[in-house]
């Protein structure tokens, strides 16, 4: 099925008051809520689940099976890889109704999680940080941060590339992208791209 200058397969559902961007692809079995925003370029994969009110920028990538619930917030240029879990509230409990007490998550510019990766709600993931498959990500993560393990813990830093930076953890440095130029520096254990 062809809508609007969006693809979207006819085993998938598009709830009322949706909002799909040019050139966008859903794939088989997935479902979107009603609310939802999915922007230009977009790719979701099969069995994708998009919650109500879910915003999702340009260029970004959902493999399949993975479920972005209320409350997720994912930025431009975003790599979710194969069942990906989000969630939305911290203490749940079936017999307890939450609704109200949903936390957001928002995915930064160019972040990279990978798969079976699991996000703990009301954090946020740093621009261009990479979520190693399988962590679990209970804290906010800086920009350019590579975060590995069960919690998951910083071990290094990476580019807009997605090439690790030889930088420490913490302190000072500044690190030169041979394929873009682009300086990275460290300055008080938080990596930017030096703009001068």
């Amino acid at each position: 099925m062809k809508k609007n200058n969006f693809f979207c397969h006819s085993s998938s559902v598009v709830d009322k008051n949706v909002r799909i961007g040019h050139g966008t692809k859903i794939w088989h079995f997935s479902h979107i809520s009603s609310g939802a925003k999915i922007g230009n370029n977009c790719i979701l994969g099969q069995n994708v689940f998009i919650g109500n009110n879910v915003v999702i920028g340009n260029n970004v990538k959902i493999q399949n099976n993975v479920s972005v619930y209320e409350g997720v917030i994912i930025e431009d240029d975003v790599f979710c890889g194969p069942s990906v879990v989000f969630t939305n509230v911290i203490n749940p409990r079936s017999l307890v109704e939450r609704k109200n007490e949903f936390k957001k998550t928002n995915v930064k510019i160019g972040a990279s999680i990978g798969a079976n990766a699991t996000i703990v709600c009301g954090i946020d993931i740093g621009s261009y940080s990479f979520i190693a498959a399988g962590a679990v990500v209970t804290k906010s993560v800086k920009n350019f941060a590579l975060m590995i393990g069960v919690p998951a813990l910083q071990k290094g830093w990476i580019s807009k590339l997605g090439n690790k930076i030889a930088l420490p953890l913490k302190g000072k440095g500044k690190f030169v992208c041979s394929k873009t130029s682009e300086v990275y520096k460290l300055t008080n254990n938080f990596l930017k791209i030096d703009e001068n």
